[in-house]
């Protein structure tokens, strides 16, 4: 097979598409989920899957894993993309559903893929026949689902996080690709240098669309030499991929420790390694609103009340990026960045939280305080609810001494602020109030 007739066979289906996994033992990667053993993999054999969500990045594998299962399972399969679907293509899809359901005893699997992009009312229209079980609903996003999807559909399904593939994952797609005659590239005589292999892995991403696109292209793109072989060095595969290559580090671009790196440097306070590791974020391709998020918890979590407006620029950086998008998100993600490094620290908040929510857990809990309890109703204060309670705005200076935790954590101390920023106004008032400190 020469170049012109590979080009053309499978006209308008990109290798990707082509090399799709058919069955579970083909699928590359994400053995935490499918792996022998697994509650999904035992689920899909004996045909008993629930609803489920796929959350992870592109090209990791939830649309092919949702196909499987179609191809697996005995089941009726419908999918709709939630970007050009609407209300009544649900319910459409919800109609046959009940008709196979009735006529033959068969369950219906809708996929949709891309569910974040349903709104609430979308969403809410699917509820009634996945609690009843007239539909079986896989999803697949690319956020977030506690965030993206409604916590009604949340509690209905299990959430299955897909992973960037591994780099020996993506090696061994790529000499399955090379090899297979059928479905890849084996019928050319392709010849790969290490380099290029090692690049195109890396600048991937662990996204196996990526990588498949790219080593295509690569092919496509380079005449054969003399002896009919196609030679594919690095300078093809950055021309392929439109990234310079540069030093390979097998973890440099590791999703977690990249935005690991950023939080640290904005908690160390230095605002120029903020802006590099942001930097590298970006320029792998991270969802911009992932930053955004990491950044609102900074704010409270290594800012806190130090400078209470950290929280109110993340937040608002979380809803710019969402009105602006990309490429000028950045510009907002720096500035929030950059803010929050440069801003006075203390993790007081985030210390107490922790303490107060060991003690709920680890300590007898007498009950409300007497003096607390709610009295706005009819009959609470001839049980003496709230008799004793001293309404502070009626004292000086809107303050007077009582007591506020449960009998026997009398004088806990689970928030402390320290000297930085607007903290040490903070402490001078608790200290003004509550008498000496320690």
């Amino acid at each position: 097979m020469d170049l012109f007739s590979m080009a053309n066979q499978d006209k308008g289906q990109p290798l990707a598409a082509k090399f799709r996994p058919k069955t579970l033992d083909d699928f590359m990667g994400q053995k935490h989920i499918v792996g022998e053993g697994s509650l999904l993999r035992r689920a899909i054999v004996a045909d008993k899957i629930s609803s489920m969500i796929f959350y992870g990045p592109p090209g990791t594998g939830k649309t092919t894993l949702a196909t499987i299962i179609a191809n697996t399972t005995n089941c009726d399969f419908k999918k709709i993309n939630a970007v050009t679907a609407g209300i009544s293509d649900i319910r459409e899809v919800i109609k046959d559903a009940k008709n196979t359901k009735d006529m033959y005893l068969k369950r219906t699997i809708l996929f949709i893929d891309e569910i974040h992009r349903f709104n609430k009312s979308q969403q809410d229209a699917l509820l009634p026949a996945v609690e009843d079980g007239t539909i079986i609903l896989i999803g697949a996003t690319t956020e977030n689902p506690y965030f993206e999807v409604n916590s009604a559909l949340i509690s209905r399904s299990t959430i299955f996080q897909l992973q960037h593939l591994k780099e020996e994952d993506l090696e061994e797609l790529i000499s399955k690709v090379l090899m297979d005659k059928e479905k890849g590239l084996g019928n050319l005589n392709i010849e790969i240098t290490q380099e290029a292999v090692k690049h195109l892995v890396f600048v991937s991403g662990g996204d196996a669309r990526v990588l498949l696109n790219g080593l295509e292209l690569a092919v496509l793109t380079t005449p054969p030499n003399e002896k009919g072989a196609i030679n594919i060095s690095l300078q093809e595969i950055e021309q392929s991929v439109q990234k310079k290559g540069f030093l390979y580090d097998k973890n440099g671009d590791n999703h977690y420790d990249t935005i690991s790196a950023m939080i640290k440097s904005i908690r160390g306070s230095d605002p120029d390694a903020a802006l590099y590791w942001l930097a590298r974020l970006l320029d792998s391709g991270e969802d911009p609103k992932f930053i955004a998020r990491r950044l609102v918890i900074s704010a409270s979590e290594d800012i806190g009340n130090a400078d209470p407006n950290g929280l109110n620029v993340a937040v608002s950086a979380f809803q710019a990026v969402n009105l602006i998008g990309m490429p000028e998100g950045r510009l907002i993600l720096a500035q929030c960045a950059t803010y929050l490094a440069s801003a006075p620290k203390s993790n007081s908040s985030y210390v107490g939280i922790a303490e107060a929510q060991k003690d709920v857990t680890t300590k007898k809990f007498p009950g409300v305080p007497i003096h607390l309890k709610d009295a706005h109703y009819k009959g609470a204060s001839k049980l003496g609810h709230g008799v004793e309670y001293k309404y502070p705005h009626s004292y000086p200076g809107n303050y007077t001494p009582q007591q506020y935790l449960p009998e026997g954590l009398e004088g806990q101390r689970y928030y402390r602020p320290t000297e930085n920023g607007y903290e040490k106004n903070i402490k001078e008032y608790i200290k003004k109030t509550k008498g000496t400190w320690e």
